[in-house]
């Protein structure tokens, strides 16, 4: 997946145009660089789904 998908896919959440985003597992380890290098990174919350599949959601208030 390129940078620029992905920082798209991420400003949707953070806008709340989407409401979750499903990344698979070839696609987990360029979408994590890019993630981790964001200010709000904490804001992100990952679910773990069957097959390596993650779930992503935008939260508030950011993790501890």
């Amino acid at each position: 997946m390129e940078r620029e998908k992905i920082n798209q896919l991420l400003e949707e959440l953070k806008e709340r145009t989407v409401i979750q985003i499903s990344i698979t597992k070839s696609d987990f380890s360029s979408f994590r660089e890019v993630l981790v290098q964001r200010e709000d990174f904490k804001h992100f919350r990952g679910i773990a789904q069957r097959d390596g599949h993650v779930i992503y959601e935008y939260l508030d208030e950011a993790r501890s």
